[in-house]
């Protein structure tokens, strides 16, 4: 136990605040810290999981992340898992190309976000919400 999180299984987190955007930060910092990735990396995978989290609020309604300490027999890494039940992404390609927003904000955007990992993958589908996992590895 690190923190108070088991690394040996996923740690899950629901999101339905900004309150648990700050959760889903410090759940991700300590994992990050816990599978020793450096601290640029810690900050990157961070950074990625903070903006997944807020759209997870902001336009999935809400959901759940699941935070994982994994290895692949070589290195060790962290594994997230975003959850919505939401009106998932009509769009896609629009919602990956770079600077692309629909809050008007600076927000790094689902293309930002998966430039900060070393793998992205997004599982969408109008009405039928939207599921994205990250993976960051120890360098």
């Amino acid at each position: 136990m690190t923190n108070g999180v088991d690394l040996g299984r996923p740690q899950a987190q629901t999101v339905g605040s900004d309150e648990d955007v700050v959760r889903v930060r410090q759940l991700v910092r300590t994992v990050a810290v816990a599978v020793r990735l450096s601290l640029v990396d810690q900050t990157k995978v961070v950074t990625a999981a903070s903006e997944l989290a807020r759209n997870t609020l902001v336009y999935g309604g809400g959901g759940t992340v699941e935070v994982t300490a994994i290895d692949n027999g070589r290195r060790p890494g962290i594994k997230i898992v975003f959850v919505d039940s939401g009106p998932g992404i009509a769009d896609l390609d629009l919602a990956l190309t770079d600077g692309y927003t629909t809050g008007g904000g600076l927000g790094l955007g689902l293309s930002g976000a998966r430039r900060l990992v070393d793998e992205f993958d997004i599982q969408t589908a109008s009405g039928q919400g939207t599921r994205i996992t990250i993976t960051k590895w120890s360098r």
